[in-house]
C-alpha cells in the first residue's frame, strides 16, 4: 500500500478554541492520521501577540504573526480568529491557492457565505464549517448530507447557550436577569460586552446558516428577524411556568406555503415552550437543534454548545474529513442553494400570542378586547383573569392566548389594546410555540 503524504496544516487563531485544536492535533496526531489515511502536521498558528498566555499552551516554535506565509503553505487552513476581517480575505487567500478551509466564524458565513463558497466551487476546494453553529453538537453535515434528499419543513433551535443559561437560572431559581447575567459573565459564559448574545445577533447568525442548508437557499442575515431577551422579566418567567410553558430564545426556520409558492422564514425571538416540548428540558448554557422533516419526521440534536475543547472537536471532525478528501481526490461539493426560496417578513408569518394586559374591573371590558380582537380577524383561545385589586380604579389582569394568526394581525390587536380606554397596561407580548 502507498502512504499519502503528510498534509500540512495552518491554524488561524490561538485563542480557547484554537489553543484546544492545536493541543488536540498535536496529542493524537497517530490517531487522526489513520483515520484520515494521511499525516496530519501542524505547520504553524497565526496570532497577533506570540507572547500572549494561552491554555492549553501552544509550542513557541509553532507560532507567527505571518498568516499568508502560512497560508500558502498549506494544504488545509483551519481559520479561527472570528470576525469579518482579516478572516475573509485570509479565507479567500486560501481557497485561491488551492487549499481546503475550515472554520468556525458564524458571522462570517452569515455575512459573506454566498462569496467564500462561490469561491471554493471555482477551485474546486471545499469549506468546512460544522463547528459553526452549535459548537460540539452536529447540525451542519447531517442538514448538509443526510437530510438532503428530505424535505426540511422547520427548525427550532436553542443556539446560544448564554441566553438560555440565563433564562433557564430565573425559570429554575426564580432570579432577575441582571444579575444572573453578571453571573454568566463571571463564568465565561458571557462576554464583557454581551451584546451580541442578549440581542439576538448570534443566534440570528446561525438561524441563517442553518435555514440556508435546511431550504437549499441562500438566507441573508438582514433577512433574519431579531429579537433578544433584554425584555423578558421575571414576572413573565415565572407566569409562563405557572401556565405550563418555559421560555427560551429560539431561532426558528420554517418552509411556509404561500399562494405563490414555498417561501422561508427566519426569525430569532423570546417564546413560549410547551413544556411537553423536548426543547423545555434544555438546561444550562447546553444548545439543541429540533428538526421536523417529511420523511424522517422529528430529529432534535443535543449538546455543548461552546467551549473550546468541545468546539475544537466539531473543528477536527471537519479536519479529517478534508483530509481524507486530499487522499481520496477529486473537487469538492459544492453548497446546494439553488432552490432561490422567497423570504417572509416577520409580518407574513403565522404565530400564537400570549398577551398579559392589566385591564379596568368593570362591565364591558371583555367584550371590548375581544371586539378588537375580531375586528382584526384574530381567533381567542384562551382568556384567563386574576383577582381585581382595589383603589379609586380598581385593575385586573388579563391573559388572552391566540389561535394561529398572522403575525401583522397579531400586532395590530397588540397595538390597538395598548389604546384602548379600558386597557391600563400591556404588560407582556410573546409568541408561543406549538406543541409537538
Amino acid at each position: 500500500m502507498i502512504e499519502y503524504r503528510n498534509l500540512k496544516v495552518a491554524l488561524l487563531g490561538g485563542g480557547v478554541v484554537g489553543a484546544n485544536v492545536a493541543d488536540l492535533l498535536l496529542k493524537h496526531a497517530d490517531e487522526l492520521a489513520g483515520r484520515a489515511g494521511a499525516g496530519i502536521e501542524l505547520i504553524g498558528v497565526a496570532v497577533r501577540n506570540p507572547g500572549a498566555e494561552r491554555v492549553p499552551a501552544i509550542p513557541a516554535e509553532l507560532l507567527t504573526t505571518d498568516a499568508l506565509a502560512l497560508i500558502h503553505g498549506a494544504d488545509i487552513v483551519v481559520e479561527l480568529m472570528g470576525g469579518l476581517e482579516p478572516a475573509r480575505t485570509y479565507i479567500l487567500e486560501a481557497l485561491h491557492s488551492g487549499a481546503d478551509v475550515v472554520t468556525a466564524n458564524k458571522a462570517l458565513l452569515a455575512t459573506h457565505g454566498p462569496e467564500l463558497f462561490d469561491a471554493a466551487e471555482r477551485v474546486g476546494a471545499q469549506l468546512y464549517y460544522e463547528a459553526a453553529v452549535a459548537g460540539a453538537i452536529p447540525i451542519i453535515r447531517p442538514l448538509r448530507e443526510s437530510l438532503a434528499g428530505d424535505r426540511v419543513t422547520r427548525i427550532l433551535g436553542i443556539v446560544n447557550g448564554t441566553t438560555n443559561y440565563i433564562l433557564d437560572r430565573m425559570d429554575r431559581q426564580g432570579e432577575d436577569l441582571a444579575p444572573v447575567l453578571a453571573d454568566a459573565q463571571r463564568l465565561g459564559y458571557a462576554e464583557a460586552d454581551p451584546t451580541a448574545d442578549v440581542e439576538g445577533y448570534d443566534a440570528a447568525q446561525k438561524a441563517a446558516i442553518l435555514a440556508s442548508l435546511a431550504f437549499h437557499s441562500t438566507v441573508p442575515l438582514d433577512a433574519v428577524h431579531r429579537e433578544g431577551i433584554t425584555g423578558v422579566t421575571l414576572e413573565q418567567v415565572t407566569a409562563a411556568r405557572a401556565a405550563g410553558y418555559v421560555v427560551k430564545l429560539l431561532a426558528i426556520c420554517e418552509r411556509v406555503e404561500t399562494a405563490d409558492g414555498s417561501a422561508i422564514s427566519a426569525r430569532v425571538h423570546p417564546a413560549l415552550v410547551p413544556l411537553a416540548h423536548p426543547l423545555a428540558a434544555v438546561h444550562g448554557a447546553n444548545n439543541a437543534v429540533f428538526i421536523q422533516a417529511e420523511a424522517a419526521g422529528d430529529l432534535m440534536f443535543y449538546g455543548a454548545g461552546a467551549g473550546g475543547p468541545q468546539t475544537a472537536s466539531s473543528v477536527l471532525g471537519d479536519l479529517v474529513s478534508a483530509a481524507r478528501r486530499h487522499v481520496v481526490g477529486g473537487p469538492g461539493v459544492a453548497e446546494s442553494t439553488h432552490a432561490n426560496l422567497p423570504m417572509l417578513p416577520i409580518a407574513s408569518v403565522v404565530t400564537r400570542y400570549q398577551i398579559t394586559l392589566t385591564v379596568l374591573d368593570r362591565p364591558g371590558v371583555l367584550a371590548t378586547i375581544a371586539t378588537e380582537f375580531s375586528e382584526r380577524g384574530v381567533s381567542v383561545e384562551q382568556v384567563s383573569q386574576s383577582v381585581s385589586t382595589g383603589g379609586d380604579a380598581p385593575t385586573a389582569s388579563l391573559v388572552v392566548v391566540t389561535h394561529a394568526a398572522p403575525e401583522a394581525a397579531l400586532a395590530a390587536c397588540v397595538s390597538a389594546l395598548a389604546g384602548s380606554d379600558v386597557v391600563a397596561s400591556v404588560d407582556s407580548v410573546l409568541r408561543v410555540i406549538e406543541a409537538q
